[in-house]
């Protein structure tokens, strides 16, 4: 296990060397989006039309923050949380087309994110829950929202991150998830302890 220190625009080169349980503190544009936000991006995509920002070498997070509009129309972030990721598996493609380095979330994800991780160089990493408190402090300042129309949760927020993490490598590019191996180990356990 080793421990990163990466700034935005995340490097494929970069990616590729990480591997499941290794630490990362990200600094840089850090946006936020759930099931809304891809559904969008996904239809855009389809539709060859431009999207609202540019993700390459981004990092996404699978976030619902909560954040109050301060009298001279700048945000304040209060607390910023993971949110469960497996609900945006449909769009493992999508992601890795939209340039994306690094997708922070909880829970993990399925195979197709495995197997998108290795086609298009983006790992997926493990934020702490119940820590939105903890995080938030990470965040120096909100640059900007998008599709605010969404609702706070699932707009498009751009974030400005100074050693946000720790975060923990969850799926590396090499097929390697924590969360396989952990399922596997645990069904291992059960046949030990109940032989057929």
């Amino acid at each position: 296990m080793a421990t990163y220190h990466l700034s935005t625009p995340l490097q494929e080169e970069d990616m590729r060397k990480l591997v499941i349980g290794d630490v990362v503190y990200l600094t840089g544009h850090i946006f936020t989006a759930r099931d809304m936000a891809h559904l969008k991006i996904r239809g855009l995509l389809e539709e060859g039309r431009p999207l609202p920002k540019d993700f390459t070498g981004a990092a996404v997070f699978h976030a619902g923050p909560v954040a109050l509009k301060n009298e001279d129309g700048s945000w304040h972030l209060n607390v910023i949380g993971p949110t469960t990721s497996i609900r945006m598996e449909p769009y493992a493609d999508v992601v890795g087309k939209m340039g994306i380095r690094a997708v922070i979330g909880k829970g993990g994800m399925a195979e197709d994110t495995v197997r998108a991780c290795n086609a298009y160089g983006y790992v997926y990493l493990q934020a702490a829950p119940g820590c939105a408190a903890k995080l938030a402090q990470g965040v120096e300042k909100i640059n900007d929202v998008t599709w605010f129309e969404l609702g706070m949760p699932e707009a498009i927020w751009d974030l400005q991150a100074k050693e946000f993490g720790p975060l923990v490598v969850g799926m590396d590019t090499h097929g390697g998830s924590i969360y396989a191996s952990l399922k596997q180990a645990a069904f291992e356990k059960i046949d030990a302890l109940y032989p057929a």
